[in-house]
């Protein structure tokens, strides 16, 4: 294997731990990526690649918060043993995330390789990128100065859950709009705090990640070589690493600034991905 195979690896580790929880969408990001920097591989093992990195990401968020998530607590007996016992409240944060999860697992399983076909390319991906920039923006413009009805994980309602992941499945339909952005815009629109609504988001992307690299496992199986498994293991090592610092900062950030420097960024990174696709290479769009 070529070392600069191995660094191509680390490259997209890199992108895909900065920019699977900052609200500029991962998947976007990373095709874009690909068309400049592309992998030594099978298509096949690069559409697994552009997911399953993911799980390193993912290891980020459990890590991070383990004690949010983690449904048991020992409890100390009088008889001086111990017991195990299940968290309620994190049941219960689990059941929302389930219930929040339950729109976008029902499209990807039904119509991946639709959507696929037809929305994964770099224009869907340009005018996403724009789209959601100015939610973002607008959002905030309209958020401003009010106080959040939920300002903690706890208070947040199965109703609220449900219409969150109604945004998560814009995410899941259309590259560029960004799960983590779709999902805190949504929040945000129902009064959920920045904090609240960021915390959510990394914990729905356990279920979510999971779930979408094993149905790409199962679309593509794992007969690929050793090399490709090679440069999955690095992509994922690195996006971890990469994840564990972009979350804190992401939590630091957004205790003292809104979304809009965000919103910002997507609108000119889009245009520049429409005006490099559709006048300097003019793509033939599927």
């Amino acid at each position: 294997m070529q070392i600069i195979e191995i660094l191509k690896a680390i490259l997209f580790g890199i992108v895909e731990g900065v920019t699977e929880w900052l609200p500029i969408s991962s998947t976007g990001h990373m095709i874009l990526l690909n068309e400049f920097v592309k992998l030594d591989v099978s298509p096949e093992f690069w559409n697994l690649f552009l997911v399953v990195i993911q799980l390193g990401a993912i290891l980020a968020v459990v890590i991070l918060y383990w004690k949010t998530i983690w449904p048991f607590k020992r409890v100390r007996l009088r008889s001086g043993g111990t017991k195990i016992k299940f968290k309620k409240s994190t049941i219960i944060l689990w059941l929302k995330a389930i219930v929040a999860c339950i729109p976008a697992a029902v499209v990807g399983i039904l119509f991946d390789d639709w959507l696929e076909e037809h929305f994964y390319n770099a224009v869907v991906v340009g005018a996403m990128l724009i789209i959601v920039g100015l939610a973002f923006i607008i959002v905030e413009s309209i958020n401003k100065n009010k106080v959040a009805r939920v300002d903690r994980l706890s208070e947040l309602t199965f109703g609220d859950a449900f219409i969150i992941g109604l945004f998560q499945l814009i995410a899941a339909i259309f590259p560029g709009t960004s799960r983590s952005g779709a999902t805190i815009v949504g929040g945000l629109l129902i009064g959920v705090s920045r904090t609240v609504a960021a915390k959510f988001t990394f914990i729905l992307a356990i279920p979510v990640m999971a779930g979408a690299s094993l149905l790409k496992i199962v679309k593509y199986g794992l007969g690929f070589s050793a090399a490709e498994w090679v440069l999955l293991g690095v992509g994922m090592v690195v996006a971890f690493l990469v994840s564990i610092f972009i979350i804190a900062f992401l939590m630091n950030y957004i205790r003292k600034h809104d979304f809009k420097a965000f919103g910002i960024y997507r609108i000119l990174l889009g245009i520049l991905v429409l005006v490099y696709f559709l006048v300097i290479k003019k793509p033939v769009v599927g």
